[in-house]
């Protein structure tokens, strides 16, 4: 006998900005785990662009949901401010959710989300996008075991770039240079063989925004753990090539002893290609999406949900103990 595929579960994605149409879209379409069955744009208009004429468009997640009552989960991928309320409102509505990162605008509300989901019994998943790259994962590997002597983040890119004229990113709860610079803090979080606390930082913030457009960090371990200093530069003015690297000195005792006298990883491109020791490693071609929704499909099959507080705790932390610069005014 010959055993059927199961259809694809029915998704609808909400908020669809430069993200949803660029990484959410095409790695639903290439996983095949996924149909998408409605997007919510408060615009409005049936998304062309993306190739999705045939999609039904709606103007609210509510009109959506009572529209659609049997889909079964949604995409959150709107500004982080509202990303509380329409998580809670979907998995009222007992549908499965994925929060696109940040996962929500405090931690207080990313605490109450994990409560909702345990109520609703349905499947909650904070995604962490760059942590879905192969380097990431041998990065990780490579370090267990090892004395992380110190690390440094750059990351570095250009905001006219990436976010077009997004003002949300610049008002309060937006993250401002923290929504690219969380990426790194989550990749961070889950490749050092032990937690790091944020000791001090400095953030500039633009003298007509609330949010910063650069910041440095100093972060260390805890005593007698395996990690030293970490130090993080992020930058939302970078011109030319992006920058994204963590650069890592070990004391070469790790899972592939990376060398008797110490070791350094690059890990760069956003977590795409590794090197050891200025040796390539790993390069393997963007896939972090297709990634995500791998993993939703499989915690949705086993009941589970998958949510990491960390990052987004080292960025509150920083607001906490940082000092708070006023920088020129920034405009698009």
């Amino acid at each position: 006998m010959t055993r059927s595929t199961p259809a694809p579960l029915t998704l609808g994605i909400v908020g669809f900005g430069k993200i949803a149409r660029d990484q959410h879209v095409p790695a639903i379409a290439a996983t095949d785990l996924f149909r998408l069955a409605a997007v919510v744009s408060p615009q409005g208009g049936a998304p062309e662009e993306a190739g999705l004429s045939d999609v039904p468009v709606f103007r609210s997640q509510t009109e959506m949901l009572a529209a659609l009552p049997g889909l079964d989960a949604v995409a959150i991928c709107t500004p982080p401010a509202v990303r509380h309320a329409l998580t809670v409102e979907a998995l009222r509505a007992g549908k499965h959710v994925l929060i696109e990162k940040p996962p929500a605008a405090t931690l207080t509300e990313l605490r109450l989300l994990l409560d909702a989901a345990e109520g609703a019994k349905r499947t909650l998943f904070a995604a962490w996008h760059s942590r879905f790259n192969a380097a990431v994962e041998e990065t990780r590997r490579r370090l267990a075991g090892a004395t992380v002597r110190h690390a440094a983040i750059t990351w570095k890119e250009d905001v006219r770039r990436w976010h077009p004229g997004q003002d949300w990113i610049f008002a309060a709860g937006g993250f401002g240079v923290f929504d690219p610079g969380i990426n790194a803090l989550s990749i961070l979080t889950e490749i050092l063989p032990a937690p790091v606390v944020v000791r001090d930082a400095e953030l500039r913030v633009p003298a007509n925004r609330d949010t910063p457009i650069a910041a440095t960090l100093r972060m260390e371990g805890v005593a007698g753990s395996a990690v030293g200093t970490v130090t993080a530069a992020f930058d939302f003015l970078q011109q030319g090539e992006q920058t994204w690297t963590i650069a890592i000195e070990t004391d070469g005792i790790g899972a592939e002893g990376i060398g008797a006298g110490g070791g350094r990883l690059d890990l760069t491109h956003g977590g795409t290609r590794l090197s050891v020791d200025g040796v390539p490693m790993l390069a393997e071609p963007d896939a972090e999406y297709q990634g995500i929704y791998r993993r939703f499909h499989h915690l949705i099959a086993d009941a589970a949900g998958d949510v990491d507080a960390r990052p987004l705790q080292l960025v509150a932390d920083a607001c906490l103990v940082g000092r708070w610069r006023t920088t020129d005014a920034f405009h698009w």
